[in-house]
């Protein structure tokens, strides 16, 4: 059955242009992942050709001379550059499959557009008449009721009147007029019905059918040239062909060559054994002796010409113990205790192994049982090595504690503090139900004899005008402010209605959110019935979508016609506008799977502004996303710092730069830099903050550094104490506190700011690797486990009072990052810059305490500098 006999219908005729329409839009969805994949096969050859280039930088290349290993592992990387050639011809061929079927897809239009021309005008002649038979029987009926009634009048007169008379007469011309009228109509009806008979004969069993015949060849044709190119697409891509084959069966080969009786015959030849040394003279021969025998011992002793000259107690080869090195054995000697422990365990777990006939003794991988077993011994035999050789230590410092006796801390080691030092130390301990001391310090003891009132009324007295924490009670009052300000605004019919008729853009459509993110659209979406529109980027191609709450939350791509008019399920509308008011007023589900209904559109909230209200003045710096600009707010005449987000990144990193954004709206503080919106209607991306005018502070410290005073250091110190205070009452963990990172004003105010790898959290654990981390501002817990708390951020202030007082030095300079983090577990602290008060260089130290819970919280941070300032201006007055 064709389409000549099955699609004569008017249904079937537009079921044929749907089918149509489906079938170009099935060929381009086949062009862009043709055009996706050929861009991924370009990527993935140029990944190839690179990791072929990695594996021939082969380091000392001369030493590995007359391998088999190497020469098979070089033609190995050749095929792979072979295979990536392969690939890259793949992908070039692959777009000329896409241009293949856009010539198919244009065709096929023309094609499509004949067919509805053709049938229209085979059809019209028959829609033509059809309509004059109707008009016809429609004046026959006229002429007929004309003609009954003339003739009845006739009658009439003709029985009263007789045969003679004048107005007999008139009646008869009329009566004999009608019945010509009446006759002529019959024949053109007649004739009209007849014409009409045989072209409707000849629409339906010639006409029609040789249409939808042709058309059927024709499609079919396009079928058979659609299925070429799809034949084609796929012998592109098959990975099993004969050039594949042929290259994997070179590298089989290639590795096939290797030889393990034959790959160090040449290295042998070149590095066999000379005669030994008559003499090991030293250990500086060590080099000479490796290549002469592993027989011979290396001999280690102390040079006792390096104590000569030394006054005191150093003997060589024997250990010291006094105040200096007491504390250092004795963590030596409880590292080594574990680790002879640790080795004692893994022996018997090993030696049970062994016994047991575990997988590990029996050989697994294709290893032999002898092999594994060989293997296992001599893991055996290192492992007893080790111990062997620490326990040589532990004695060795067990017999030099006990031959003095140090089983308490040595006398004299005690680094006593006057009052007023342990009442700054003791002022981190001032909240006693949150933070109990666990020693009587100094300022417990002037405590109990009544001293506190005294000292209290001295220096250390608090000005008025200092910021105070802030209480529960404000903070909840701040944040009712907060949500009431920030509340979205409901749409209501009536305002929909209006900006329907207003023909204004889609982005200027108050619940259009622009380009917000799914992660930051749902959290306005609360309640069933809860929507906005937004656009997204799929495919590299911009997309309409509707995003509602409904049973959790739904997002609806818009769905665009060949017309260009736009849907969901329902019918087609030419702007979303008016497809979003239809939806909105019929309460008509978007798609029957979801059941969604429309209720109330969310409008942007005060904070997303529009990318029109913000010119960019000039650049001022760059960030990690991308540039900083000055720019001016059009509605305020505000001058404003705005960070942009290069368009070009991935979705992952937008949603890590507008993260910052969201981060700030929620804070409102004096040491916080303010955020005034969010640009999200358009590309690029924006966050608009305050243009704090000082810019950076490391750059004012090292312009300024010849003019800057103790007490303005000390002030800039409270001030960033201030904001962190302020940020961990809102369990937000900077994680990047640096003073490239703060801001200062013309008044030489600091300001927090850059919350780009910021966190509102009590605690975070980094699961994404740590390429980013500021190591020599991170704290050790931090870099070695990747957990993040408050206390990190203190060790990050610590840094940061250090660059201050230093004026904006380097931390740890002329240390690598991995130098200053091995100095650092060691113990290794930096000492204080010239000039800085004794009393902040231990509140630095304070904060680089190794155990997290050591270090001060905040608000403890604050009092103390608060605290050293007042008594620094009295002392100055």
């Amino acid at each position: 059955m064709g389409f000549s006999t099955a699609l004569q219908g008017r249904a079937a005729h537009e079921a044929l242009i749907v089918r149509q329409d489906a079938e170009l839009r099935l060929m381009e969805t086949m062009k862009r992942c043709f055009q996706m994949k050929a861009k991924c096969d370009r990527e993935y050859a140029a990944g190839l050709a690179a990791a072929a280039q990695q594996g021939l930088k082969i380091d000392r290349a001369d030493d590995m001379q007359g391998s088999l290993i190497t020469k098979s592992w070089r033609s190995y990387m050749d095929e792979l550059d072979q295979q990536a050639k392969q690939f890259r011809i793949n992908a070039e061929l692959l777009e000329v499959i896409c241009e293949k079927l856009a010539h198919l897809s244009q065709d096929k239009r023309k094609a499509r557009k004949s067919y509805q021309e053709e049938h229209a005008k085979i059809a019209v002649r028959l829609n033509h008449l059809t309509d004059e038979v109707l008009r016809k029987k429609s004046e026959y009926q006229k002429h007929l009721e004309g003609y009954k009634a003339l003739r009845t009048r006739f009658e009439e007169h003709y029985i009263k009147c007789g045969r003679g008379g004048r107005k007999l007469d008139d009646v008869r011309d009329k009566y004999q007029k009608a019945c010509r009228k009446l006759h002529l109509t019959h024949n053109e009806y007649v004739l009209s019905i007849t014409e009409a008979v045989e072209v409707e004969k000849d629409f339906r069993t010639v006409l029609l059918p040789g249409l939808l015949e042709h058309q059927q060849s024709v499609q079919e044709s396009f079928i058979l040239l659609w299925k070429n190119i799809l034949q084609e697409a796929s012998q592109h891509g098959d990975l099993t062909s004969e050039k594949f084959n042929e290259i994997q069966k070179r590298i089989d080969n290639v590795i096939n060559k290797i030889n393990p009786n034959e790959e160090y015959r040449e290295f042998t030849e070149k590095h066999k054994q000379v005669p030994k040394l008559q003499k090991q003279e030293s250990l500086s021969k060590y080099q000479s002796f490796l290549r002469t025998s592993p027989n011979s011992p290396i001999v280690f002793q102390f040079d006792e010409t390096l104590i000569e000259d030394i006054p005191g107690k150093l003997q060589s080869n024997t250990l010291t113990v006094d105040n200096l090195t007491v504390d250092w054995l004795r963590s030596r000697l409880n590292d080594l205790e574990g680790s002879v422990k640790e080795c004692q365990e893994k022996q018997i777990k090993m030696i049970g192994d062994l016994n047991g006939g575990s997988p590990v003794a029996n050989g697994v991988n294709g290893i032999s049982n002898k092999d594994s077993q060989n293997r296992n011994s001599k893991d055996l035999n290192s492992l007893r090595c080790q111990e062997k050789q620490k326990q040589k230590l532990l004695d060795m410092i067990k017999s030099a504690l006990s031959e003095v006796g140090c089983e308490e801390l040595p006398s004299g080691c005690d680094d006593h503090l006057n009052v007023d030092q342990n009442f700054i130390e003791n002022s981190f301990n001032n909240d006693n139900q949150t933070r109990p001391s666990a020693n009587v310090s100094i300022m417990n003891d002037l405590i109990r004899r009544g001293g506190v009132l005294t000292l209290l009324r001295g220096p250390f007295k608090r000005k008025a005008a200092t910021p105070q924490p802030t209480t529960p009670t404000s903070t909840i009052r701040s944040r009712n402010r907060f949500n009431k300000n920030m509340q979205p605004r409901s749409q209501s019919l009536g305002s929909l209605s209006m900006s329907l008729s207003s023909n204004r853009p889609l982005y200027e459509e108050e619940w259009f959110h622009g380009v917000l993110p799914r992660e930051e659209v749902v959290r306005l979406l609360n309640n069933d019935g809860d929507f906005l529109v937004r656009e997204t980027i799929r495919n590299e191609e911009s997309q309409i979508v509707l995003s509602v709450c409904w049973n959790g939350h739904k997002h609806f791509i818009v769905q665009t016609t060949v017309d260009g008019h736009f849907r969901f399920e329902g019918p087609p509308f030419p702007s979303i506008q008016e497809l979003i008011m239809h939806q909105y007023q019929s309460q008509l589900p978007i798609t029957i799977k979801s059941g969604a209904i429309l209720r109330r559109s969310i409008c942007r909230e005060r904070w997303e502004l529009s990318n029109d209200d913000v010119v960019l003045l000039e650049k001022i710096g760059r960030g990690n996303f991308g540039d900083v600009y000055k720019a001016k707010l059009k509605s305020t005449k505000q001058d404003v710092a705005v960070k942009t987000c290069r368009m070009t990144l991935p979705d992952e990193q937008k949603r890590k730069f507008l993260q910052e954004g969201r981060i700030l709206k929620q804070y409102d503080h004096p040491n916080i830099v303010k955020l005034i919106g969010i640009c999200v209607q358009k590309q690029p991306i924006m966050i608009v903050m305050e243009l704090v005018p000082g810019g950076s502070l490391l750059n004012f410290l090292r312009k300024n550094s010849n003019s800057l005073t103790t007490r303005q250091l000390m002030g800039m110190c409270r001030d960033a104490a201030a904001g962190m205070r302020y940020l961990e009452s809102k369990n937000c963990i900077h994680r990047d506190l640096a003073a490239r990172n703060c801001l200062i004003d013309l008044e030489n105010s600091v300001k927090i700011s850059d919350f780009g790898m910021s966190r509102e959290e009590e605690e975070y654990i980094v699961s994404d690797g740590m390429k980013q981390i500021p190591v020599k501002w991170t704290a050790p817990e931090a870099l070695n486990f990747g957990k993040y708390t408050c206390l990190c951020d203190v060790w990050s202030y610590g840094i940061l009072m250090w660059e201050i007082f230093s004026k904006g030095d380097t931390p740890y300079s002329g240390m690598s990052n991995s130098r200053a983090r091995e100095r650092i577990d060691t113990g290794f602290r930096m000492p204080a810059p010239d000039n800085t008060p004794p009393e902040m260089y231990r509140l630095m130290l304070k904060c680089w305490a190794a155990e997290a819970e050591s270090r001060p919280h905040f608000d403890e941070i604050f009092n103390v500098v608060d605290a050293l300032i007042i008594r620094f201006d009295n002392t100055s007055n």
